[in-house]
């Protein structure tokens, strides 16, 4: 039987960590059935690393913002900036963005408005918005829920950790909640859940890596390959043969990241 085949939306292969191994890294991610990862450009000025990463290896696409906790550390992004970065052909969303209060609560108010220009940029280029939320459940969904209205765009919660309430405005929108190596913990069953009463088709799966690596990895470095741990949790946590989940995240994977379903390599 060959593996099943999924895709990890959600990797960080630019960061030091991965620097003495990064083609093996890639490999092993192939070996167990990760076809494509999408790797996090988190602060703009590292862009052109990120897109040369992308540009190397054939499965890796990339996605770039300003991480909220560098908000007030970085310049402040613009809308016509994001949009230039998005004309890339590997460029397959915006982000990550958001807003984190947990370590950085006292700029949240230039997280807010990075976040702002984030999503005017998902919304005038079609890309989804790549969203980090700790410890700001109620100013993410006021936020989320406002600018939806004034104008529709796509959307993924990555790594969601944070409240029913939050998961639930989020679907309400139509968007997507990312399943990484949290949920696979044994002490993560209210996330497991959170995740349990989503519809199965707005799930994607991630690892975050280098952080959260998931049982067995628990406590070392995290990499592309263990998605296929977390999908196993994710596949018993909606009652469904490992095979069958992988196709529904794959599914909701392109239906989401649309550029990346439908990108072909130069001949």
């Amino acid at each position: 039987m060959p593996t099943p085949q999924i895709t990890d939306s959600h990797c960080h292969l630019d960061f030091p960590d991965f620097d003495d191994e990064r083609a093996e890294i890639i490999d092993r991610a192939l070996d167990a059935g990760v076809r494509r990862m999408v790797t996090i450009c988190t602060k703009l000025r590292l862009e052109p690393q990120v897109r040369a990463i992308a540009e190397t290896y054939a499965p890796v696409f990339y996605a770039a913002g300003t991480h909220p906790m560098s908000a007030a550390d970085e310049p402040l992004t613009s809308v016509d900036e994001l949009v230039a970065l998005a004309q890339h052909p590997k460029f397959v969303g915006i982000g990550e963005t958001g807003l984190d209060y947990h370590y950085t609560g006292d700029s949240a108010e230039v997280q807010k408005t990075s976040l702002g220009i984030h999503i005017a940029a998902a919304q005038e280029t079609g890309l989804p918005l790549i969203i980090h939320a700790r410890a700001a459940d109620d100013d993410m969904a006021c936020i989320l829920t406002d600018s939806f209205k004034a104008k529709p765009y796509t959307c993924v919660m990555h790594c969601f950790s944070s409240s029913a309430e939050l998961a639930r405005a989020a679907l309400d929108l139509g968007f997507y909640l990312s399943m990484s190596g949290i949920a696979a913990f044994p002490k993560s069953q209210e996330l497991r859940d959170i995740f349990a009463a989503a519809p199965v088709d707005r799930v994607l799966v991630e690892t975050d890596s280098p952080y959260l690596a998931p049982p067995p990895h628990r406590g070392r470095r995290n990499e592309p390959a263990y998605t296929a741990h977390t999908a196993r949790v994710g596949a018993e946590v909606f009652g469904m043969d490992y095979a069958d989940f992988a196709a529904q995240t794959e599914a909701n994977f392109e239906r989401l990241f649309w550029k990346a379903a439908q990108y072909k390599a130069a001949a």
